[in-house]
């Protein structure tokens, strides 16, 4: 069975949109601008996705608006909105745990959180992410969206790889 795992990018100083909510300040430092980076072989091992409404909306509306960026995967949206589903897109508004162990039990690789925030820290604070893929971008922005606002208590890690690339360092964790 695969895991349930969180990847996406962060600043140096854990935020993952800027506070206009924006993504434009995702990039390397210029040193290795051919790498591929992590993510083409991550998106390998992926066979589901699961994001928030407003990673949704920015992907259609802003990133990638003339064509869905993970066509051939099934792909859930959680959100409190009424909207139908699309070709291989899924809005799903009911548990989000409901939702992983659907997934979990019907998927037998990798089931990513792409995003956002909420998404995150409520499979976070369930105990429902197996994984941290984190890429660090180097970049401070000071304020904006943070990827765990508020926990209530610690959440010991264990790092189980790193790779450079690009000045980006991603490192993935796994829970001790």
């Amino acid at each position: 069975m695969g895991k349930t795992v969180l990847y996406l990018a962060m600043s140096l100083d854990g935020y993952i949109a800027d506070a206009r909510g924006g993504v434009d300040w995702l990039a390397g430092d210029g040193s290795q601008p051919d790498a591929p980076g992590s993510y083409p072989a991550f998106l390998d091992t992926v066979d589901v996705i699961v994001m928030g409404w407003t990673t949704y909306h920015q992907l259609v509306t802003e990133l990638s608006p003339d064509r869905w960026p993970y066509e051939g995967r099934p792909c859930y949206v959680v959100t409190h909105r009424q909207e139908a589903d699309q070709k291989d897109i899924f809005f799903w508004n009911r548990e989000l745990t409901a939702l992983i162990d659907k997934l979990k039990g019907e998927y037998g690789g990798n089931v990513w959180i792409c995003g956002g925030a909420s998404v995150a820290g409520q499979l976070w604070k369930e105990g429902r992410i197996d994984q941290l893929w984190l890429s660090i971008i180097p970049t401070v922005l000071g304020r904006g969206v943070r990827l765990f606002p508020e926990l209530s208590q610690e959440a010991p890690l264990k790092l189980v790889r790193t790779e450079p690339w690009n000045g980006i360092v991603d490192l993935v964790y796994e829970k001790r």
